[in-house]
């Protein structure tokens, strides 16, 4: 039993030795014997590696460490996983509220006065309150009418996540895979993956005849199902172990592969993603990916 315990500050924030070596002890009082802290990037991130705990244990003993500094609203990630494997051979991403900041059906919502509406619809299907592609054939009926055009209007308000592109610059640049699979729309996935430098995208099709959206979706519908199928065909197609695999994503849809792949990260999750996912990132951006692959900051390559 052994694993590497890799504790990541918000930019925001400190990651001091107080913190390293209070996690550290109490690895040790459960019996742990536990190496020297490696340092990843100085006052932001290092590593743990410990011999006597599973992961899961590792993580809870470090997360109660924390909590018992009152170091837990200091923005302090917590991610243990086995030692090998580390760095992944293929990235499979969600993309709205991942890396991107928006959901960009709510923001063509706000093009038929309905965003609000649109928008509450969206957080009960990515928290697994309501069925997806029963809520995406729902939103997307109350866009019928719309203009084409309005796609290239809505997507200048999108923002990428920080991180994002030194996420997928580093990990091609390490020879790594690095793929775009979103329930979102393929007008604004294409567009994120040359932004991004993305391999490869995926996503759903709106149905628009004459240059107007009919309200329909091109069947069949990305789902939950249809993003571990890509995860597993990706891999296979380029002969990745299943652990050498890293998915994230921050909605009910991801979470199958996110619990298929080698490392599955909650990505400033729904609540009911964050509690099944078995790592996560609720502090950090996405750069906490590379932390914990065992990138130092002087191997990030800058998008």
């Amino acid at each position: 039993m052994s694993a590497v315990v890799t504790l990541i500050a918000a930019a925001s924030a400190v990651l001091d030795e107080q913190a390293v070596q209070a996690a550290r002890a109490s690895l040790t009082a459960l019996g742990a014997d536990t190496a020297k802290p490696d340092w990843l990037a100085p006052d932001r991130a290092c590593d743990i590696a410990e011999e006597g705990l599973v992961p899961e244990q590792a993580e809870a003993a470090v997360r109660r460490a924390l909590a018992n500094l009152a170091l837990d609203g200091l923005a302090v990630d917590v991610i243990a996983q086995k030692p090998g494997n580390r760095k992944k051979r293929l990235l499979v991403a969600d993309m709205e509220s991942t890396i991107i900041e928006q959901e960009m059906l709510d923001e063509l919502g706000d093009c038929v006065g309905l965003k609000d509406h649109i928008a509450a619809i969206t957080a009960r299907a990515m928290n697994g309150e309501i069925d997806f592609k029963g809520a995406v054939r729902e939103r997307v009926a109350l866009l019928k009418g719309l203009n084409e055009s309005v796609v290239d209007e809505v997507w200048q308000r999108a923002t990428l996540m920080p991180g994002a592109k030194t996420l997928v610059s580093t990990m091609r640049a390490n020879g790594a895979t690095c793929v775009l699979v979103s329930g979102g729309f393929r007008c604004f996935t294409e567009r994120v993956r040359q932004w991004v430098g993305f391999d490869d995208d995926r996503g759903n099709v709106l149905e628009v005849v004459d240059g107007v959206m009919t309200g329909a979706v091109v069947e069949p519908i990305l789902d939950k199902d249809s993003k571990l199928e890509a995860l597993l065909a990706y891999a296979g197609e380029r002969h990745v172990p299943t652990v050498e695999t890293m998915a994230v994503g921050d909605g009910a849809n991801d979470l199958p592969m996110l619990l298929a792949a080698g490392l599955g990260v909650a990505f400033h999750a729904k609540p009911t993603v964050a509690a099944q996912a078995r790592a996560r990132v609720d502090h950090g951006d996405l750069t906490a990916l590379l932390f914990a692959q065992g990138y130092r900051i002087g191997e990030f390559v800058e998008g």
